[in-house]
């Protein structure tokens, strides 16, 4: 089983729209035995008192595409930890500076299983940062992308689990 952890800012926008569009993508291929998701911030700022719940924008898109599996109104926003590093096998990152705050919460061993989203996108989108729809206002470009590095994950975890 391939161990995936998305990370964003806060965890309550790009992060968990990962988790669960990969989680809903493994559930239509038939490979959500072959992976376990979750996501996690690289602050505190939202994951104070048992952490804030996925923020309406974001979980309204979600469900906007059908995406709608139990967990999305139970999610709570939680922090990155350095114990994370033995426990996920990839952490994937929505922009630059979540890379480079993983990397210093994560430390060296993590390293190499520290990517971005869409390091799995093709096309133009491969090697850009996830926009960040809490500044942009827009969760529909911010799901896009998502979506876009996610079939390139869901085919790397399809590869590498069988």
């Amino acid at each position: 089983m391939i161990r995936i952890l998305f990370i964003c800012h806060g965890n309550i926008c790009r992060s968990p729209m990962g988790e669960f569009i990969l989680k809903d993508m493994a559930r239509r291929d038939g490979f959500e035995d072959r992976v376990y998701v979750a996501s996690a911030a690289t602050t505190d700022d939202e994951t104070a008192f048992g952490g804030s719940h996925i923020y309406p924008p974001a979980r309204r898109t979600l469900l906007s595409h059908g995406i709608s599996q139990s967990g999305i109104d139970d999610k709570r926003a939680r922090k990155l930890l350095r114990s994370d590093a033995d426990k996920y096998d990839l952490f994937i990152c929505m922009d630059s500076e979540n890379v480079w705050d993983a990397r210093s919460i994560l430390g060296k061993t993590a390293e190499s299983k520290i990517k971005r989203c869409l390091d799995f996108a093709e096309g133009e989108r491969h090697g850009r940062d996830v926009s960040d729809p809490w500044y942009t206002r827009d969760f529909e470009a911010a799901y896009s992308d998502i979506c876009a590095g996610c079939e390139g994950i869901a085919e790397y975890v399809k590869k590498e689990s069988k």
